[in-house]
């Protein structure tokens, strides 16, 4: 019903969780169960704790399953959504959704709870029923390792209100209530149902269900409204009481300076939260008081830190005016506060803390006495709530310490170390485009995304599994079977496909350019014995040009059987690599081994033999001729005075003379793309050149070239100059104009204007890099027909120009591109010629406990024996949509008779939270666009979305919306109008998901 949740009944959820458990082995789509060691536990507020983690009061602790599925993955402390005054629609209707925004950092506009708070209170108790059923029916833990953590806000009048005061009351004391009553009753009707769980059992489940509130404000709560809120909870209420406290009182230099320093610098936020909220100074008297307090009442006291952190919408992130910022770019500020008042306190005062946690993280934040941890963010993340698995035996393998107190210098290193920490430190280059531009289907979706960003579609997950595996003859077979260049792709691939791995959302990608490399290197030995040319097929292609294009065509061309021979102008091939690309980044020898693939399939290449007509090649017999001739044409920049040296010429010049070229000792490169890197790199290591300066108009951020190859020119010691657009050259000095970004746009890019200032570079010589043309002239001269900007005109679908039987592959069809692209073209070109596929795809690997038993596992490259231990093999299992949904709203279901598993939405379950739409790999929203169940017919009217109602489980009616088009449907009647997937689908739903239909 639109962004309305439904609260399920608690006979539902007990029929979902036992029905689930005993014929998925999961619960709630968690498939690794986390079990408590009896001899490891903890306790606070007089109360034990199995682990000391769990989900923030926030959209994980909404709902009873969000609740149980956080501690059946391994969550202990649940500290609840926050209930105030204001409920149900009324708040509801004040929510801008989407309101959740987890790609990177973390952004959300909501509040508290979205139900009225009744609903609220019953959804905690039906969880607390569960989770005390199924830490003994399932063997998870002891019935009292967890524990429930009210949180109230945001004003002691709201809070004293009858319908908030009842809350507290009844999760205080709830034997009284309807729902505990009936929760009771339905577990002793149905207690043979259970194998271990006793009657007694279900008796002794307490009543008392919460000692503990959180207090959560409003941005500019005067601190006397706080204390007030803290003693009523404290002298009233009995409760121990923690105050949530906000990043705000570090002040804004320090908040601004750390942004800064930390790649943040485009996040805005002014200084009036910092001047209307919570000061400092009067946070500490009030602390030492409300300490005082607590003492005398026997109860405990401490703060929680941090609440979330108010920054502006300045690039539509969110349908809002301003957002709240979390995960990784809080922690550094929320563990800066702790370590300042635990410095304050001497270490004495109580501080549990959510800001940015996670795996990397949460030991050592545990291990300085800081606990208990909740989060959020990371839970947003693919993996969703089983990541809870690997940080409870992360923070619980030693076993964690009863508090005596906070280490205040560990804590002070750590919020040290937050700066520079690379998990927390935001990205030198903005996030690429992760998604494709196609739409999910309603079914079949998963894909893998490494494999649709590579140009030529290889069959990664493939590869990496063989390599994994110490395969390395079949891996490369597998690679060979799409790419002709190997080794070339090894080690210079741009690698799209590493830019689109859903590993990006869990540490770094797959390395997979890496992992081609070692596949051709252990593999060539083997391969080359059995390399050979296909039959003969009557073909007969001439190729001009033997870089990449045309080696990739020569090498699809013989393997068909065509008979090939290419032209080089130059002693040998490689073209732009062997001769431009520095030595440092590829060696002859790689080069050798990509060329040596067409010499065994008898491909003829005549070296030093130059291409001026293309007719005279027709003339000869060819039947058709790929020209690969590549973007030669040098690229210019003008200055007003002096004068500039072409980026390529230098590349060859240094190549060839092994860095014996005279540039002076300050050389300014000028450019941000791939080519300038390369550049600077070689600039660097040229005899007689003391620095090397690196200009561009923008900042680094906003450079085009590779992160990779940013970072490792950084790390070379070149010097970047930021914001200089060059003008002039003169006496040994650059000058240039100084510039500042303006606002960004949509896709993240900063405009850039003119300061009025000027600065000088010292330059000897300036190298430019901007850019490389067609050879326009060339194309012309052999009757090609050009566009304006002097571009062959080709049909996209084959390569073909204007000539009949003459294509065009690689740099020199559309201008400077990758490798792996210029492969793309000499396929379509091949194929196009050959009349044929020329390439095959390969059997997904591995199963579908290979992929479960990877998901939520965070493990760098560097802590794992190979890639295929981090391979998430998405064409077999995705789920992203599944793993990050806070409310279990998008289903996997498995359809008899269908390979892959099926994703459902369902509708009741969905808040509209938005965040399924960040992750998943289509340009699509799967709350919105994967086939829905929904509750009713009514439910259904209030949507606009494609799916089902079940009328009659029995018979299988059901109402059906299909391209927005309702009609009646019996799922099982093989003659009904519906597709026979969806109708199975459904059947499936009704049949082995019985539990998914609310009565």
């Amino acid at each position: 019903m639109s962004e309305v949740m439904t609260c399920m009944p608690f006979e539902q959820l007990m029929n979902w969780v036992l029905e689930e458990k005993k014929t998925k082995g999961t619960v709630f789509g968690q498939h690794r169960a986390y079990v408590a060691e009896a001899d490891k536990k903890l306790s606070i507020f007089e109360r034990n704790l199995e682990t000391p983690i769990g989900p923030a009061a926030g959209p994980h602790t909404q709902l009873t399953q969000n609740i149980v599925a956080s501690y059946y993955a391994g969550a202990r402390f649940f500290e609840l959504k926050t209930v105030q005054k204001m409920d149900g629609a009324e708040l509801a209707a004040c929510i801008n959704r989407p309101c959740i925004l987890a790609e990177d950092e973390g952004y959300n506009c909501e509040w508290s709870t979205e139900l009225y708070v009744p609903q609220a209170m019953g959804e905690y108790i039906k969880a607390w029923f569960i989770l005390h059923v199924i830490a003994k029916e399932f063997g998870l833990g002891a019935q009292d390792g967890f524990q429930f953590n009210i949180s109230v806000g945001y004003d002691l009048a709201g809070i004293k209100e009858p319908k908030v005061d009842t809350f507290i009351n009844s999760m205080m004391e709830a034997k009284d209530t309807e729902v505990f009553k009936e929760c009771k009753q339905w577990l002793l009707d149905n207690i043979d149902r259970f194998e271990k769980v006793t009657k007694e059992d279900i008796e002794a489940i307490p009543s008392n269900i919460c000692n503990s509130a959180t207090i959560s404000t409003l941005h500019g709560c005067p601190p006397n409204e706080i204390e007030s809120i803290a003693n009523h909870l404290f002298k009233e209420k009995h409760l121990n009481t923690f105050i949530k406290c906000n990043p705000t009182l570090l002040g804004y230099e320090f908040a601004r300076k750390t942004m800064d320093d930390m790649g943040y610098d485009y996040m805005m936020f002014g200084d009036f939260h910092f001047k209307d909220d919570l000061q400092y100074e009067d946070a500490i008297p009030m602390f030492k008081r409300l300490q005082a307090l607590a003492d005398e009442l026997n109860l405990a006291f401490g703060v929680k830190i941090t609440n979330t952190f108010p920054v502006d919408v300045t690039r539509n992130e969110l349908p809002s005016e301003e957002m709240y910022m979390s995960g990784k770019a809080l922690f550094p500020l929320s563990i800066s506060l702790a370590a300042k008042l635990s410095r304050e306190f001497d270490g004495k005062l109580r501080i549990a803390y959510s800001g940015g946690a996670d795996y990397y993280n949460i030991d050592r934040i545990v291990g300085c006495g800081v606990w208990p941890v909740t989060v959020a963010t990371t839970l947003l993340k693919p993996g969703g709530y089983q990541r809870f698995t690997q940080m409870a035996e992360k923070v619980m393998a030693d076993g964690a310490k009863e508090w005596t107190g906070i280490d205040v210098a560990a804590l002070e290193q750590l919020a040290e170390d937050a700066k520079k920490d690379a998990h927390h430190v935001k990205s030198i280059k903005p996030l690429p485009k992760r998604k494709t531009d196609s739409e999910v289907p309603l079914l079949d979706c998963f894909f893998a995304p490494c494999e649709e960003g590579c140009p030529i579609h290889q069959d990664i997950t493939t590869y990496v599994k063989l390599a994994g595996d110490g395969d390395y003859a079949q891996a490369l077979r597998v690679i060979l079977e799409k790419n002709a260049l190997p080794f070339i792709t090894g080690t210079l691939c741009a690698h799209n496909c590493m830019y689109k791995c859903t590993r990006n959302f869990y540490e770094e990608p797959v390395n997979i350019r890496n992992t081609k490399l070692i596949a051709a290197q252990n593999g060539y030995d083997t391969v080359i014995n059995e390399i050979k040319a296909g039959t003969a097929d009557g073909k007969k292609v001439a190729v001009v040009g033997a870089g990449p294009a045309g080696i990739a065509s020569a090498y699809f061309l013989a393997r068909a059987g065509a008979s090939v021979t290419v032209f080089e102008k130059e002693e040998k091939a490689g073209g732009v690599i062997r001769y431009v690309i520095p030595g440092f980044r590829i060696s002859n020898e790689a080069i050798d081994k990509d060329v040596s693939f067409i010499e065994k399939m008898g491909v003829e290449i005549k070296t030093g033999t130059e291409i001026t007509s293309v007719q005279e090649l027709k003339a000869q017999g060819y039947d058709a001729v790929i020209v690969a001739v590549g973007a030669n044409k040098p690229g210019t920049l003008k200055l007003e005075k002096g004068e500039t040296v072409n980026a390529l010429k230098f590349l060859r010049d240094f190549k060839a003379t092994d860095g014996k070229v005279a540039l002076g000792k300050n050389v300014v490169v000028i450019g941000g793309g791939n080519t300038a890197m390369d550049t600077a790199r070689a600039a660097k290591r040229t005899e007689g050149v003391e620095h090397v300066y690196l200009v561009y108009r923008r900042t680094k951020r906003y450079m085009p070239a590779a992160e990779d190859e940013l970072l490792e020119v950084l790390e070379e010691g070149v010097e970047f100059k930021e914001l200089l657009s060059p003008v002039s050259l003169e006496n040994g000095k650059l000058l240039c104009k100084k510039m500042e970004l303006g606002n960004m746009d949509a896709s993240g890019r900063a405009s850039v204007t003119e300061t009025g200032e000027t600065e000088e570079v010292p330059a000897d010589t300036v190298i430019v890099a901007v850019g490389e043309k067609v050879p326009a002239e060339f194309y012309e001269a052999n009757g090609i027909a050009v566009n304006e900007r002097g571009k062959a005109r080709i049909n996209d679908k084959t390569m073909e120009t204007s000539v009949e039987g003459v294509y065009v592959a690689g740099d020199g069809a559309k201008g400077a591109a990758t490798i792996v692209e210029a492969i793309r073209d000499a396929q379509v070109a091949v194929k196009a010629i050959l009349g044929h596929d020329i390439v095959k795809g390969q059997p997904v690997p591995g199963t579908e406990e290979d992929c479960y038993s990877k998901k939520a596992i965070l493990k760098e490259s560097k802590d794992a024996a190979n890639e295929s231990e981090r391979c998430l093999t998405c064409n077999k299992v995705c789920e992203n949509c599944v793993d990050v949904c806070p409310n279990r709203a998008n289903i996997s279901i498995k359809v008899p008779g269908m390979v892959m598993n099926q994703v459902i939405h369902v509708d009741y379950m969905c808040n509209e939270c938005g965040n399924c739409k960040s992750f998943c790999p289509y340009a699509s929203a799967p709350y919105k666009d994967k086939f829905t169940l929904f509750a009713s017919e009514a439910d259904m009217a209030d949507s606009t979305n494609d799916g089902f109602a079940v009328i009659n489980p029995e018979t299988k009616e059901c109402k059906v919306r299909l391209l927005g088009q309702i009609s009646e449907c019996k799922a099982d009647d093989v003659n009904d109008k519906l597709y026979e997937g969806l109708r199975r689908l459904i059947c499936a739903v009704i049949d082995d998901y019985s539990y998914l239909l609310m009565k």
